[in-house]
């Protein structure tokens, strides 16, 4: 029987309701807020701090003003690239395909889950040493066996994958919320101890370059394209015609949130350590509430560290899972006549093992693995979505926004950053 008012049609009073909610915030968009902050925060921010702190005040203060718009219009371009599909139900490896070709968009559909998947191995890895750590450490625990904790742990995070888009948007807003207060509790509880900074006459030389050199940190401490093909696709189920309007409003909120939060734990931090000490950071290869525990002799900050390190893999291990799992599926959906259950069903256990596998050997060379996916992330988050504005006919109105040449230059820039930093 239908729920619809009577003398309204189903067609009629869906585009009503849909209108209704047109400028109305709700707990959906609320939930996907999170789910985004929380792919973006991950272990990453522990150590954010020292690598954006340590080029001085200038470039600090640049970064940060630029922060934003570079976050919130490259996943703002991202989304309306996967929205531009002409079908309702079409993930990115199906909108690649239908504006590059099959073979180009196999290939960058191909790139980008090799993009997501080392990120995957890391924090298997990194979600394994920092609860191991916890225990032995803090808990005076023996170190429990690395196969069985390794195992339960990426099983765990797993599971909650499995549970479906409502399970998974509950567990981003118990694990994010956690981790907003305490990154500001940290931030309040360090201006008693903040430095005037060194503001000296910038070279211009040697700023630029550090400008240069600092775009692929930004944009990848506050990335969450990994994300944003399932979160598009929601937005479209929810909200059919008004998918746009409202997956730009929840980006826009999401990068406000990241900014606000992010940079004021960046900033305190920064302000609370000298250059010389943030150099001897950087040398130890500690991360920042590591280095602050040891300066100012407080374990309450030790005790700290390893609770947020816990809560930012974990966040950002379930947002990278979730493109990684669409990508894989999206690809061998076009190379067999498997149904798509049996697919998910395989990728999922492949993503599983190779995970734990790599958790228990808990290999060294896992920045390599990073700095090879980073140039791929910028390329896809940046200068994809640029070139679908002047190919794609649904994409050509943003052809001579301001917004679309800055976002361009940018992953200009951080390719080019990124590939200078491997060569070297």
């Amino acid at each position: 029987m239908s729920n619809t008012p009577e003398g309204l049609s189903t067609e009629a009073f869906a585009t009503e309701s849909t209108q209704s909610s047109r400028g109305r915030w709700t707990q959906h968009d609320t939930n996907w807020v999170l789910s985004l902050f929380g792919t973006a925060v991950g272990a990453g921010i522990l150590f954010l701090p020292i690598n954006i702190g340590i080029g001085g005040f200038w470039p600090l203060v640049i970064m940060a003003v630029l922060a934003f718009p570079m976050t919130y219009l490259a996943h703002r371009g991202l989304a309306r690239f996967v929205l531009s599909s002409k079908h309702s139900d079409s993930d990115f490896t199906d909108v690649v395909e239908e504006h590059f070709g099959a073979t180009a968009g196999r290939l960058i559909s191909l790139l980008y889950f090799f993009s997501i998947f080392p990120i995957l191995l890391i924090y298997g890895v990194g979600l394994t040493n920092t609860v191991d750590s916890f225990m032995v450490n803090q808990l005076d625990m023996a170190s429990p066996p690395r196969i069985l904790l390794s195992g339960l742990l990426v099983a765990g995070m797993i599971a909650i994958m499995m549970g479906g888009e409502k399970l998974l948007l509950r567990a981003f807003a118990l694990l994010v919320y956690p981790l907003v207060g305490i990154l500001l509790m940290l931030s309040l509880y360090l201006i008693p101890h903040w430095q005037a900074p060194v503001v000296a006459t910038p070279d211009m030389a040697g700023l630029s370059e550090t400008l240069w050199l600092s775009v692929p940190i930004i944009v990848f401490s506050f990335s969450h394209a990994a994300a944003i093909s399932s979160f598009a696709n929601a937005q479209r189920r929810h909200y059919a015609n008004r998918a746009t309007h409202k997956a730009e409003a929840i980006l826009r909120n999401t990068s406000l949130m990241l900014i606000v939060f992010v940079l004021l734990f960046v900033f305190s931090c920064v302000l609370s350590l000298s250059p010389e000490q943030m150099l001897e950071a950087k040398e130890a290869n500690v991360s920042v509430l590591s280095y602050l525990a040891n300066v100012y002799d407080n374990p309450f900050i030790a005790m700290l560290g390893p609770l947020v390190a816990f809560i930012a893999i974990t966040s950002s291990f379930l947002g990278h899972f979730l493109g990684a799992r669409e990508s894989f599926n999206g690809l061998l959906s076009k190379q067999s006549s498997l149904s798509a259950n049996l697919i998910d069903k395989l990728g999922v256990g492949l993503m599983f093992i190779a995970i734990w596998v790599c958790a228990v050997m808990n290999p060294s060379i896992l920045d390599m693995m990073g700095a090879i996916s980073g140039p791929i992330i910028a390329m896809i988050l940046f200068i994809m979505p640029t070139i679908a504005i002047f190919k794609v006919p649904a994409l050509q109105k943003y052809r001579h926004h301001v917004g679309t040449y800055f976002i361009l230059l940018v992953g200009i820039l951080a390719v080019s950053a990124l590939l200078f930093n491997m060569a070297g």
